[in-house]
């Protein structure tokens, strides 16, 4: 007997999964546009600031969006339409104030100088992942994830905006194919499930720094349950790129040896990732990268960052209690 479909989960066509709702309510940030059209605006802001500041230490910085897999893949949906143009991802992107400012030519200049610097900040993924939905499957079918080919995508799209070559022997790594149900074809009973290939891209990149809860769940074979607060540094003598890069993200851009972390790691001389959208601003003045990139699932973007944000001062707040026990 087949098994009922989730609230949370849309059944599209040829086995495609999308999460539509959750804590986030996905398809109501595309329903009703309006009411995050503030929070767009905000976002603008911080990611304004953070540039401006960034800069003025030399630091070169950068904003990605994972787009929504309902968004790229809007074609798949069976029975529900969307607006593209109103994912937050996309009005980021988009959305651009008028050239207004102080009269005369060097007004309008100064305007015309900060939109080309947002455009540079913002990496669009959406335009590459549309243009290039129907040649592989860039998400997962059965996850809201990216599939290997789509996070090459992201990290080749994302180097460029660096000026970073992408490093095309990546794909050729490793891999082995798998019966996949991921994060939303596990929530079926029985569980759904996709052909789905893994590429294990780690090969000259070496942690040198993995945190407390990463070295305990990684001992406790949990390493797939890290979330915030987890933080590595991995460090390449063979990396063509010498710059030292500070990523801060989300589940995009895992630890797993095939996620975009590795990927960074495989190609820059030193990687610090922090699992957080918020940036942790005593960190970076310690460590002085010379990137710093931010990376956000869209859905996510319904909440603002918090910048005094600390890594261990979250770590030890929410693993205290787990960290103690596992050395008891």
């Amino acid at each position: 007997m087949a098994s009922s479909t989730p609230d949370h989960i849309h059944v599209g066509k040829d086995g495609w999964l999308f999460l539509k709702t959750g804590t986030n309510d996905v398809l109501g940030q595309y329903e009703r546009p309006e009411e995050t059209t503030e929070l767009v605006w905000q976002w603008r802001s911080l990611l304004a600031t953070r540039e401006r500041r960034l800069r003025a230490m030399g630091i070169l910085y950068r904003h990605v969006v994972a787009p929504e897999k309902l968004m790229i893949y809007d074609h798949r949906l069976d029975g529900i339409t969307i607006r593209p143009t109103a994912s937050p991802a996309y009005r980021l992107l988009h959305s651009e104030p008028p050239l207004v400012g102080r009269r005369g030519p060097l007004g309008l200049y100064t305007a015309w100088r900060r939109r080309k610097r947002w455009r540079e900040t913002c990496i669009d993924l959406v335009t590459p992942m549309r243009a290039q939905r129907d040649r592989s499957d860039l998400y997962c079918r059965t996850d809201t994830h990216w599939s290997p080919d789509g996070c090459y995508l992201a990290y080749a799209e994302i180097c460029r905006a660096l000026g970073a070559e992408p490093r095309a022997d990546l794909r050729d790594r490793p891999s082995f194919e798998t019966d996949h149900d991921g994060d939303l074809g596990s929530a079926f009973d029985p569980p759904r499930r996709a052909r789905s290939r893994t590429v294990l891209m780690q090969q000259d990149a070496v942690r040198t720094y993995g945190s407390p809860i990463v070295e305990a769940r990684e001992k406790a074979g949990l390493l797939h349950t890290l979330h915030v607060g987890a933080h590595v540094v991995y460090g390449n003598a063979k990396a063509t790129d010498p710059r030292r890069l500070a990523l801060f993200g989300d589940s995009f851009s895992h630890i797993m040896p095939y996620m975009l972390t590795i990927m960074l790691a495989e190609t820059f001389r030193e990687v610090h990732f922090i699992w957080s959208t918020s940036l942790d601003w005593p960190y970076i003045e310690r460590v002085r990268p010379d990137i710093v990139l931010t990376e956000v699932a869209e859905r996510f973007m319904v909440q603002l960052p918090d910048d005094t944000f600390s890594v261990e001062r979250y770590a030890q707040d929410r693993f205290g209690t787990e960290l103690a026990a596992a050395d008891a």
